[in-house]
C-alpha cells in the first residue's frame, strides 16, 4: 500500500463492487493490525458522526476477537449539523478560535433581520432558514461578501423580483457580521473552516505520530481539500474516495467532458463531477488515484463496476452502449420490478426482506430518500415481527409528543373551535390511563356530541353556554374544562420564548408526565428548553404563527429509537447508505422527483449570481444523489422499485432507472414479487350485497309513528327501519355548515315565539327575524348571504298574515302536538301552526324553508304530512283544539319565479275532504303493510321519493342498486 512522501500524494479509491466501510477496515487491519498498538495511535477522518458509527461498526464485524480502534474523527456535515471532531479542535490551542453561535439563535436573528412589514414570523422564520443555507453555501466556498457586487454587475438583466432579494441579502450580510461580533460569537460553517486550515497548517508544520487516513469525504469545499491534500502527502498519510471510476471504467475524454470547459459550464449532475472537483481541488490527477487492495465482506463481480460506470456515461457519450460487449452491459444481481401505486411496492419491498431473512447471516436494507416509503415498509414488516433499524428516525412532529404540542398549538390558535379541541382531548396522552382514561374518553364523548352541529363562540366561555342546556354534557364539560385553562396562555404567547413556556405548562397540565418520557419526550423537552432560553428574541407572534412556527422546530428534531431493530433489516437513507452494504440491497422510490430530488431554489440569490460567484449549481445535488445509486447497484444482490403513479397522478420514472433499462435493454423484472404482493392481501372475488329487505317479527315493529316518518316508510322501508327500530340516527358533522334542516328550526323558533308572544302581529315579525340573524350563533357569511333571501320572505309572511285577519282568520296554537290512534297505530306529529277560520274550521299550517312538496308527490301517495295531521285534528287529538280542518296550507319561504314567499295547498286540487280521505287510505295501507302486518322492509321502494342518504352506506346501496 503506498503513503504519501515528499509530496507525492496517496490517494486510493475502493470501487463501488465493494463495501466502502469494511473494504477499508480490512485494508486498515491487514496494514497495521499486526501490532495491536497501531491501530490505536492512527486516526480516520470522516465526513460525519454517521459514517463514525458505520466505520465502528465494520472494525467489530472484522475484529473477530476485539481490538483497540483508531481515533475516528468526524470533520463535520453543516447539513447534519454535526460539529467537528474534538481532536481537530484542541481545548488547550493557545489561540482558540471563538465558538459557533447557537443554530436556535442564529436563527432567530436572521428571522428577525429579514422579517418585513406585515409579514408574519413563521414566513419569517421560513425565510431566515432558507438564509442560513445561502450564507453557509458562501462560507464554505469561502467566498468573500464583498463578490456580491461584481457578480450582481455580470448580471445586468436580473429580474425585478431577484434585485429585491439580492439588495435584502446584502442588508443582511451587512449587519451579520456586527451582530456576530457583539456576541462573540462566530458561525458554524466559518469556524469549522478555520479548524480545518488550522489543522492543515498544524499537520504541514507537525505531522502527527502513526497513520491519518481521509476516509468516504467527498465534499469539495476548499478547507476539506486542502486538508485531503495535506493528508495525502504526510508520511503514513492516506486519502480514500468512494466510486471513483478510473480509465478503464471511463476513458480520459468523458472525464475531461465534466468540466469546468473554457465557458466554466460543468457536468454537475454526473455521478462523477464531485469527485473531479475533489481530486482538483488537492492537486491529484486521476492518474494518480490507486485502488484499494483489500475488500471486505458483500463484494460483487469487479465487471459490475465497469457495467455501472458505463450506464452512468455522460449523455454526449451514450452511444458508445451500441458497441459494448454484453459482459460490459450486464448488470446480473439486480432486478428490477415496477408496481402500480406506492403501497404495492411497500409490500414487495417488505416480501422481499422477509425472503431474504430466510438465509441465515443473510443482511437486507432498504434505501430510498422517500420517508413516506421507509415508513409503510417499516409499518408491513411488524406483521412479521420485524422491527427493521431505520437509522433516519422520525420527524418529532408525526411522534404522539410532537403532536400533542401541534393540538395545544392549533386549538390554542383557533380560540377552541371544535375540531381542533375535540382532536386535542382525544389525543393518546391526555386524560390519564387505565380507568382514569376510560372516564376522561367518556366526557369527551358527550362533549362530541354536544358540538355537532354549527360551531359555538369562541374560548371556554362560548362551551359553557352551549353545553349549559343539557345537564349530561354540562356535567362532562365541567370535568374537563379545568385542565384547558392554560391554553389561553398559549394563544396570548407573544413571544416564541413565552409559547414554549405555556406549551410545556399545558402540555403537563393535559397529560401529566407522559409527555416528557422516552426518548421523543425529552426531545421535546430539550427543544422547549432552548426556546424559552430565548428571552432576548424580538421576534413578535401572532395567534395564527404557534402552529406553524412549532411544527417547523419539531420537523427538524429527529427521533431515533434508543435500541436497534433486527440485526439484518436495515432502513437507510441516501446519507446512511453511502459507505456501506447489505447483502440485499432495495432501491426504492426510483421515480422522477423523489430519487434524485428535485433542485431546491434559493429565494436569495438568482441561478446567475451563483454562478458568478463561483457556487455550485442548484443541480449539483443531483449528482451526489447518482453517486449515491451508483454505489449502491454494487451490492451482491440489488432490487430497484418504483410505482406507477403516487396518491395524485402517473408517475415519471427516475432517469437513473431508464439509464439502466436503456443500456442493458431491460433489466430483469421480477415479476415474482408483483404477483406476490398483490396476492399477500387479496381478498378474493367479491361477492356484491343483495338488495336489503328485513323482514322483523311483529312483536318488534313499532306501534307509534310520526307524520313525517309515512313519507320515509312508503317510499324507503328500510330507512324507516334503520331509524324507527334500529334507533340509528344520523349525526350532524363536528363544526358543520349551518345546514337547511337548522336554518329551518332557526326560522320555525321565530314563527312560534311570534304566535305565542306577539300573537302573530304583523308589525312584530320583521323585528324577531332581524334579532335571530343577529344572534351570534349565525356566522357573518351566512349572515349576508342568507338576509336579503329571509328578509323578502318573512315581509311576505307579513302580508300574509295582514290579508288572513282581515279575512277572520286568527291563530290558535303554534308547535302544538298531537297524536290520534289509527288502524291500531298511534299516529303523532307536530302542527307548525293551527288557526281558526271565520267559517269556524280550522287551518294547519306547516312552514317550509325550502320547496314545497309537489302536486304530484301528494297525487301518488307522498307528501302526506298535512293530511295526516288534519286526520289528527279531526279525531281531537290536539288538546284543547276542535273542528273540521277544511284547510292545509305549506307557506314556503323559497323562492318562486320572481319572489321569495308563496302559499302552496295540496288539497286545492282534490278539496279538503278528499284530500283527508286520500291521506287516511294511503296511511292506512302502510300501516297495515308495514306496521300491523309482515310485509320486508325493502331498501329503495319508491327511489323517487326517497332522495335523503342517511342510511345508503348501511343498505350498501352502490353494491346492488341499478343491477340486473
Amino acid at each position: 500500500m503506498a503513503e504519501g512522501h515528499g509530496g507525492q500524494p496517496a490517494v486510493f479509491t475502493i470501487p463501488t463492487h465493494r463495501s466502502f466501510s469494511d473494504s477499508l477496515v480490512a485494508g486498515l487491519i491487514a496494514r497495521f493490525g499486526a501490532d495491536p498498538l497501531a491501530l490505536a495511535s492512527g486516526r480516520i477522518l470522516l465526513p460525519n458522526n454517521r459514517a463514525v458509527r458505520t466505520v465502528t461498526d465494520a472494525f467489530v464485524r472484522a475484529s473477530g476477537s476485539g481490538l483497540l480502534l483508531p481515533r475516528l474523527i468526524p470533520v463535520g456535515d453543516p447539513e447534519l449539523d454535526d460539529r467537528i471532531g474534538g481532536a481537530l479542535d484542541p481545548a488547550d490551542d493557545d489561540d482558540p478560535i471563538p465558538s459557533a453561535i447557537d443554530p436556535l439563535e442564529r436563527l432567530m436573528l436572521l428571522a428577525e433581520m429579514v422579517r418585513g412589514p406585515g409579514e408574519s414570523s413563521a414566513e419569517a422564520l421560513r425565510l431566515a432558514q432558507e438564509l442560513a443555507r445561502t450564507i453557509d453555501a458562501l462560507e464554505i466556498e469561502e467566498i468573500e461578501p464583498s463578490r456580491l457586487t461584481d457578480a450582481a454587475a455580470d448580471a445586468p438583466d436580473l429580474a425585478h423580483h431577484w434585485q429585491k432579494a439580492l439588495e435584502r441579502f446584502r442588508a443582511v450580510l451587512d449587519r451579520w457580521p456586527s451582530l456576530l461580533a457583539e456576541r462573540g460569537r462566530i458561525d458554524l460553517t466559518d469556524r469549522r473552516n478555520r479548524l480545518l486550515r488550522r489543522t492543515a497548517q498544524r499537520w504541514s508544520e507537525r505531522p502527527p505520530s502513526g497513520f491519518t487516513v481521509a476516509a468516504g469525504i467527498t465534499t469539495s469545499a476548499s478547507a476539506i481539500a486542502d486538508l485531503l491534500g495535506r493528508v495525502a502527502r504526510m508520511p503514513n498519510g492516506l486519502v480514500v474516495v468512494p466510486g471513483l471510476s478510473l480509465l478503464k471504467a471511463m476513458p480520459d475524454a468523458e472525464w475531461d467532458a465534466l468540466g469546468p470547459d473554457d465557458r466554466g459550464r460543468s457536468e454537475e449532475t454526473h455521478p462523477q463531477y464531485h469527485l473531479k472537483l475533489l481530486l482538483d481541488r488537492i492537486g491529484v490527477a486521476r492518474g494518480e488515484v490507486q485502488l484499494w487492495p483489500s475488500s471486505g465482506r458483500s463484494a460483487s463481480p469487479a465487471v459490475r463496476s465497469r457495467a455501472i460506470a458505463n450506464a452512468m456515461t455522460g449523455a454526449d457519450f451514450s452511444d458508445k452502449w451500441n458497441a459494448l460487449k454484453p459482459p460490459e452491459r450486464r448488470l446480473t444481481g439486480i432486478r428490477a420490478v415496477e408496481l402500480s401505486n406506492p403501497a404495492a411496492e411497500a409490500q414487495a419491498i417488505a416480501l422481499a426482506i422477509r425472503e431474504a431473512l430466510e438465509t441465515p447471516g443473510r443482511t437486507a436494507a432498504l434505501v430510498t430518500p422517500d420517508r413516506l416509503l421507509a415508513q409503510r415498509v417499516s409499518a408491513l414488516l411488524g406483521r412479521w415481527g420485524i422491527e427493521a433499524d431505520d437509522s433516519a428516525g422520525r420527524a418529532l412532529s408525526q411522534l404522539p409528543t410532537g403532536t400533542l404540542l401541534l393540538a395545544i398549538a392549533s386549538a390554542a390558535a383557533e380560540d377552541l373551535a371544535p375540531v381542533p379541541l375535540l382532536a386535542l382531548l382525544k389525543h393518546p396522552l391526555v386524560g390519564g390511563e387505565g380507568e382514569e382514561r376510560r372516564r376522561w374518553m367518556d366526557d369527551v364523548r358527550l362533549l362530541d356530541e354536544a358540538l355537532r352541529g354549527p360551531r359555538p363562540a369562541g374560548g371556554l366561555e362560548g362551551i359553557d353556554v352551549h353545553v349549559a342546556e343539557h345537564a349530561i354534557r354540562d356535567r362532562a364539560w365541567k370535568r374537563l374544562r379545568p385542565r384547558l385553562s392554560t391554553l389561553a396562555a398559549v394563544r396570548d404567547a407573544q413571544s416564541l420564548s413565552g409559547l414554549a413556556r405555556a406549551a410545556s405548562v399545558a402540555a403537563s397540565e393535559l397529560s401529566g408526565e407522559r409527555i416528557w418520557s422516552g426518548v421523543a419526550g425529552r426531545g421535546a423537552a430539550d427543544l422547549l428548553a432552548e426556546l424559552q432560553a430565548l428571552d432576548r428574541s424580538d421576534l413578535p407572534l401572532g395567534p395564527s404563527d404557534s402552529g406553524p412556527i412549532l411544527r417547523q422546530f419539531l420537523d427538524g428534531v429527529r427521533v431515533r429509537p434508543p435500541y436497534g431493530g433486527h440485526p439484518r433489516v436495515f432502513i437507510w437513507g441516501l446519507l446512511e447508505a453511502r459507505l456501506q452494504q447489505a447483502d440485499l440491497m432495495i432501491l426504492g422510490g426510483l421515480n422522477e422527483g423523489v430519487w434524485p430530488a428535485l433542485p431546491a431554489p434559493d429565494p436569495w440569490l438568482a441561478p446567475k449570481i451563483r454562478a458568478n460567484l463561483g457556487l455550485p449549481g442548484l443541480e449539483f445535488r443531483i449528482g451526489l444523489s447518482a453517486h449515491d445509486f451508483a454505489s449502491a447497484l454494487g451490492a451482491p444482490q440489488v432490487l430497484i422499485t418504483r410505482a406507477r403513479r403516487d396518491s395524485r397522478s402517473p408517475t415519471v420514472a427516475s432517469r437513473l432507472w431508464l439509464r439502466l433499462q436503456a443500456m442493458t435493454g431491460g433489466l430483469a423484472h421480477d415479476t415474482r414479487l408483483e404477483r406476490l404482493s398483490v396476492a399477500l392481501d387479496d381478498p378474493g372475488r367479491p361477492t356484491p350485497a343483495d338488495r336489503p329487505a328485513p323482514k322483523p317479527d311483529r312483536s318488534l315493529r313499532p306501534s307509534r309513528i310520526s307524520v313525517t316518518s309515512v313519507d320515509r316508510l312508503k317510499a324507503d322501508p328500510f330507512a324507516f327501519y334503520a331509524q324507527s327500530i334500529l334507533g340509528l340516527r344520523r349525526m350532524d358533522p363536528v363544526d358543520a355548515e349551518h345546514s337547511a334542516a337548522w336554518k329551518g328550526t332557526a326560522v320555525h323558533e321565530v314563527f312560534e315565539t311570534w304566535l305565542k308572544e306577539d300573537n302573530c302581529d304583523p308589525e312584530r315579525l320583521v323585528w324577531r327575524a332581524r334579532e335571530l340573524l343577529r344572534s351570534e350563533k349565525i356566522h357573518p357569511m351566512l349572515r349576508a348571504l342568507w338576509q336579503p333571501r329571509l328578509m323578502e320572505a318573512i315581509r311576505w309572511i307579513e302580508g300574509q298574515e295582514v290579508e288572513n285577519q282581515a279575512k277572520g282568520r286568527r291563530p290558535l296554537a303554534g308547535e302544538k302536538m298531537g297524536e290520534a290512534t289509527i288502524e291500531g297505530v298511534v299516529l303523532h306529529g307536530k302542527a307548525d301552526r293551527i288557526d281558526r277560520l271565520e267559517s269556524g274550521g280550522i287551518a294547519i299550517v306547516d312552514y317550509k324553508t325550502g320547496k314545497a312538496p309537489s302536486q304530484r308527490a301528494v297525487d301518488e301517495g307522498f307528501a302526506l304530512q298535512l293530511g295526516l295531521l288534519g286526520l289528527i285534528a279531526e279525531a281531537g287529538g290536539f288538546d284543547g283544539i276542535s273542528g273540521k280542518s277544511t284547510t292545509h296550507e305549506y307557506w314556503s319561504l323559497s323562492k318562486y319565479r320572481d319572489q321569495f314567499g308563496k302559499c302552496v295547498r295540496p288539497d286545492k286540487s282534490m278539496g279538503a275532504e278528499e284530500f283527508l280521505d286520500h291521506a287516511l287510505r294511503n296511511f292506512s295501507e302502510a300501516a297495515r303493510k308495514w306496521l300491523t302486518g309482515d310485509e320486508p322492509f325493502i331498501a329503495k321502494l319508491n327511489p323517487s321519493y326517497a332522495p335523503y342518504g342517511d342510511y345508503d352506506q348501511l343498505m350498501r346501496l352502490e353494491e346492488w342498486y341499478g343491477r340486473k
